[in-house]
């Protein structure tokens, strides 16, 4: 079958994959766009499970404060290298993290940092499970995971802090 340079930068788009990989992909399912998708994240959850133990020391502290400054938040966001943390890609998730710790309020990363005897609801208490608030389909860890394919290193959310006037 033959793949046209259109379908590649279509693909592309949607994922973030490199060129060559787009085009292979897309040889394997014989063109069809939407199994190309599905390889692809499902390549991408393999490459984040590889990285899952190596170590973040580097990243960014980015800050958001809503409109009106009532309400702000920081969220520490690490990754392998100062070259991936320079990237938009890193930066644009940093930021998107922290507009999540705002408008949510989250009081755990995730599920493990929950008190066994905390009463709450995992899905609403911990940031990493939470409905991802520009697209509710995902998580925020689904997002972090499709980060982590795009750049190829490994990330984590170290700690965060949100703000709100008269709290």
């Amino acid at each position: 079958m033959e793949i046209s340079v259109e379908m590649i930068k279509e693909l592309r788009e949607q994922c973030g994959a490199g060129v060559m990989e787009c085009r292979n992909v897309l040889l394997e399912v014989g063109g069809d766009m939407e199994k190309a998708l599905q390889v692809l994240k499902e390549k991408g959850l393999l490459k984040a499970e590889k990285k899952a133990e190596r170590v973040t020391k580097q990243g960014l502290v980015e800050a958001y404060i809503h409109t009106g400054g009532r309400i702000g938040a920081l969220v520490e966001v690490n990754c392998e290298t100062d070259f991936v943390a320079r990237t938009d890609e890193f930066k644009e998730l940093a930021h998107d993290l922290a507009m999540q710790v705002a408008a949510l309020a989250p009081r755990f990363i995730s599920e493990e940092e929950v008190p066994k005897d905390a009463e709450v609801e995992p899905q609403t208490a911990c940031l990493l499970l939470q409905p991802y608030i520009k697209d509710p389909a995902k998580t925020v860890q689904d997002v972090i995971t499709e980060t982590i394919a795009k750049v190829g290193e490994n990330i984590k959310v170290s700690r965060f802090a949100r703000f709100e006037l008269g709290n």
